[in-house]
């Protein structure tokens, strides 16, 4: 690996402002500068990309504008032309439109139509029975209920989302009327003359036409991280991006000042395309939504046509046709699970809050659960696997490369034998424009300007220098800023002798032709050919490892005011600096969790494709010797068919120099392929396919709102190792949400066979109503389903790979469980109503709903089904584990919550006021240890189920142990 190809990329990009001496060489590429309209002409589109190929003499003519400024009057004409410089404020649903949301749910819907049609046989039949109107009132009150913790859930899970009008700067410095002046950024027009200096936010798109030192930094549209230079000359015409002498909105000024002209405003702007390309990107749903939706459907036509059977069964026996109406009613409303939506909202919380604590910020409950699913991650580079602060780590002087201790800003570590590369160092920390900030508040070591140059100071400071001092000591009196032809940046200093000195850093190949001499022991010794090959494999050993290099030089020179090529010729070489963005220690461990969870770990970035390997290695992502490296040229250049061959053939993959477009056209493959796709991103460049994504995960700490608002998922600390952390919750959130399915629709079983046995008898009367059915669903069974959804994650969350995007939240392993837990009950209930029925003598066709024994019959079904519920719920927590081995008070909240269901029972059993709401009457002892002798029966024949299983080494596909 050669150092110059580092360097072509990873060099410190100092700001080339307006070159200080003639420019008679050809441009960098070869390629010859396009001659662009004559100096009268006009652009008929302001944002046309040809203005970058203008010289300074024909921008203001070809952008319709002035060296003064716009006149007041030019630019409210304007602005009436091209609208207002801002992007359109994402839409945001009513309130009250997301609480009528709340009633669009299947369920919502059945259940609100069985209200109605219930209210309506109210009115039909003779006598009105006041259970009819009960059960009307009871079913809205269930839709209200979940409508409401549904609504409120979601909410306040949504409250964090931040508006895109941020991205743009409040204000701005411009040129009006001739007169500088500060106004608000949206009233910016193409033409304006904007003033730019460091610490600005850009404002709008721009054409460059003075430059002094200028660097921006683009991560917010490219993903690069490194301060890039700006000109004010013209360019070739190139893509926008790559226009050397533009600057664009939603990018920052870190160093230098300039002016330039408006070229693009609002939407106009490249920024603006992003935004539409975000906003033509669909939200995707998530696999629970698509499977709970399919669950709502068949349980609701399991319920529409039990309902619809029995209605056709009992009206030729004889039966009041209304009261066989309301009793069909009843039977749907037992099969329809109305403790579910609120069930999963409120269990979908708890994964938000859990997350929250592992510092991820969740926007929508349902995504919780979809990060569970994940199976391919496409992870940024800068500042999600790194720590985003460039670190010297090795400095190479007198022939020997020198160990640099520390990570990051912070300026504490060791240097070994630091008085031989102190030299270096000076000359390193002189010929550099970034400032080392120390810690305030919540903020850390900071740099301010090139990151490059910043890692530079900190190991000046680790050398025992202190940079400020030797500035001040040796005053700055010429500078030449680093650009892309040179290579180079120079500075000249005057000694306190009074003599001047050179300090020259850059890349190593071209430096290294530059120098004379070479510096042995502060000696300065013949630059022969052995001693370049000596120091061109050092850099190439540094490269190897991933390393940037910057070659460090100086020379005395006579004048204050030296000419470039005095300055950067016949140099004395101090030595190689190589350093690199440190991966976060906690990376490594989190990508291991990925491999062996079966998640494929995939990196997508702007930067070059050596320094993106480098750090693939470092933290795991790439361990073999030949990873496959595309580009976003390469990606180009395939079809559809090309891609998904290229995404199902590549173990280890690394996507590099790629743009918007191209990380959204990875997404949409992954998605054809059937994968379930994370993607992390914190620039307006990531939008797209944070939205496009199945699970948007924005950085929170360094990220743009643009990726923030696209995402769903925020990181509060930005780290990689967070998202490997919100997979397991996400995993353990899917596995209790079976957990209280099984639990749930279990019961349901049990609710609906005494029914069916009934109605097949001959009985006249239902063994359980349709209110009782609704205080078992939401009474008794929502706190033990919600302690089941609190269940922690176990230490194998991530031991097995991610279930396939198609797999039915019913799986047959689950629907097994239910139909085994839910026939027992069945069988417990059927048992002892029937048994109480035939113990009295009396036939069937004299019963009453108001017969005690009628009445002590069904309050033994109800009682039946919850005190087996609360073994069931028990049963529940593991697949094949033993529940005692798991530990009974291990979940204190499930045996609070099932003895508060059992309490509400005896509630509903002894009380007069709800013995009169639900028909009961009291029950014996000797009929409270029946039924939990039926309770532990169930328990015990889980048990016993989970034994053969363990014995049989048969795992359950619901993915519990």
């Amino acid at each position: 690996m050669s150092p110059d190809g580092v360097e072509r990329e990873a060099i410190s990009h100092r700001t080339a402002g307006t070159t200080p001496w003639p420019d008679t060489g050809p441009p960098s590429d070869g390629a010859a500068l396009a001659t662009g309209p004559p100096p009268a002409a006009r652009l008929s589109d302001p944002s046309d990309p040809t203005v970058q190929s203008l010289p300074v003499s024909d921008v203001f003519a070809a952008l319709d504008g002035s060296p003064r400024g716009l006149t007041h009057g030019e630019a409210t004409a304007r602005q009436t032309r091209y609208g207002r410089n801002e992007l359109p404020r994402v839409r945001q649903a009513h309130l009250w439109q997301r609480l009528i949301a709340q009633f669009t749910d299947l369920f919502a819907v059945v259940l609100l139509v069985s209200s109605a049609i219930t209210f309506l046989a109210y009115g039909l039949e003779r006598p009105r029975d006041p259970a009819t109107i009960q059960l009307a009132v009871a079913i809205f009150a269930v839709v209200l209920l979940n409508a409401g913790i549904g609504f409120a859930q979601e909410y306040s899970a949504e409250r964090t989302a931040e508006s895109l009008q941020a991205m743009v700067p409040h204000t701005c410095r411009v040129l009006r009327d001739g007169e500088p002046g500060e106004l608000p950024a949206r009233d910016l027009v193409p033409g304006d003359v904007v003033l730019l200096e460091a610490g600005d936010a850009v404002p709008a798109d721009c054409r460059l036409v003075e430059a002094h030192e200028v660097a921006v930094n683009n991560a917010a549209l490219t993903g690069e991280s490194d301060s890039v230079a700006r000109v004010a000359e013209q360019v070739p015409v190139g893509p926008p991006l790559e226009a050397r002498n533009c600057v664009f909105m939603g990018t920052d000024v870190v160093g230098g000042t300039g002016k330039a002209v408006v070229s693009a405003t609002g939407t106009a702007t490249e920024f603006g395309r992003i935004f539409r390309l975000t906003a033509a990107a669909p939200r995707q749903r998530t696999p629970l939504q698509h499977q709970v939706a399919a669950m709502a459907r068949r349980v609701a036509g399991v319920a529409l046509t039990t309902g619809a059977v029995l209605f056709a069964v009992r009206v030729p026996s004889g039966q009041p046709f209304v009261n066989t109406f309301v009793f069909s009613l009843g039977v749907m409303v037992a099969l329809v699970p109305e403790g579910l939506p609120a069930t999963l909202s409120v269990s979908l919380a708890i994964g938000v809050r859990r997350m929250a604590r592992r510092h991820a910020l969740v926007k929508q409950l349902l995504a919780v659960e979809a990060l569970g699913s994940t199976s391919v991650v496409c992870t940024d580079k800068t500042g999600t696997l790194t720590q985003a602060e460039m670190t010297v780590v090795q400095v190479w002087a007198n022939g020997v490369s020198h160990a640099v201790a520390g990570v990051g800003y912070r300026p504490v570590g060791e240097i070994v034998d630091a008085g031989c590369v102190r030299n270096l160092l000076r000359t390193a920390a002189l010929c550099s424009n970034a400032r080392l900030v120390p810690p305030t508040g919540r903020d850390g070591w900071r740099v301010l300007g090139d990151t490059t140059e910043g890692a530079l100071l900190v190991a000046a400071m680790k050398a025992g220098l202190d940079p400020a001092q030797e500035e001040t000591g040796s005053p700055r009196v010429t500078e030449y800023p680093f650009d892309s032809v040179r290579k180079l940046m120079s500075t000249v200093h005057r000694a306190a002798d009074g003599t001047y000195i050179a300090c020259v850093k850059g890349a190593p190949l071209e430096l290294l032709a530059r120098c004379k001499t070479i510096d042995r022991e502060g000696t300065r010794k013949p630059f022969t050919e052995a001693s370049r090959a000596e120091v061109v494999t050092a850099a190439d050993a540094m490269a190897a490892q991933g390393l940037r290099v910057l070659a460090v030089a100086g020379r005395q020179t006579s004048s204050p005011h030296p000419g470039p090529g005095d300055v950067e010729s016949e140099l004395t070489l101090l030595g190689l600096a190589g350093m690199y963005d440190p991966p976060r220690p906690e990376v490594r461990e989190a990508v291991d969790a990925c491999r062996t969870a079966g998640i494929r770990v995939v990196m997508v970035t702007g930067d070059h494709p050596l320094t993106a390997e480098a750090v693939a290695r470092r933290v795991g992502i790439v361990r073999g010797p030949s990873p496959s490296v595309v580009t976003g040229a390469q990606l180009d250049a395939l079809n559809d068919d090309g891609v998904d061959a290229l995404l199902a053939g590549s173990a280890e993959l690394l996507l590099c120099r790629v743009g918007p477009e191209h990380k959204m056209r990875v997404v949409t493959a992954f998605q054809r392929l059937g994968e379930v796709v994370a993607v992390t991103g914190d620039g307006a460049n990531d939008a797209p396919a944070l939205k496009h994504a199945d699970i948007g995960v924005a950085m929170g700490a360094s990220g743009t709102d643009v990726a923030r608002e696209a995402a769903v998922m925020v990181l509060l600390d930005d780290s990689f190792a967070s998202i490997t952390a919100a997979v397991g919750l996400g995993r353990s959130v899917y596995r209790n949400i079976r957990k209280f399915l099984i639990y749930l629709f279990s019961h349901n079983i049990a609710e609906l066979v005494p029914i069916l046995a009934a109605t097949f008898a001959g009985f006249p009367l239902v063994p359980i109503t349709a209110v009782q059915i609704l205080a078992i669903d939401l009474g008794s069974d929502v706190l033990p389903a919600l302690a089941l959804g609190a269940e922690p994650a176990e230490a194998d969350v991530m031991d097995s790979p991610p279930r396939p995007r198609r797999e039915r939240l019913f799986s047959t392993s689950v629907m097994g469980r239910i139909m085994f837990l839910g026939g027992i009950q069945a069988i417990g209930v059927c048992a002892v109503f029937f048994w109480h029925i035939h113990a009295s003598g009396i036939p069937y066709g004299a019963f009453t709903k108001n017969d005690p024994v009628y009445r002590e019959a069904i309050t033994m079904v109800q009682a039946g089904i919850v005190v087996s519920q609360f073994f069931n719920a028990l049963a529940v927590r593991t697949d094949r584990q033993s529940v005692f081995r798991a530990g009974l008070l291990t979940n204190p909240w499930l045996l609070a919550a099932g003895g508060f269901g059992i309490a509400l029972m005896a509630a509903i059993s002894y009380t007069p006021p709800l013995q009169t709401v639900f028909n009961t009457a009291p029950l014996a002892a000797a009929d409270w240890a029946v039924l939990a002798a039926f309770g532990a029966l169930l328990l015990a024949a889980e048990e016993a189920r989970k034994w053969v299983v363990r014995r049989h080494g048969v795992r359950s596909k619901g993915g519990r142990r």
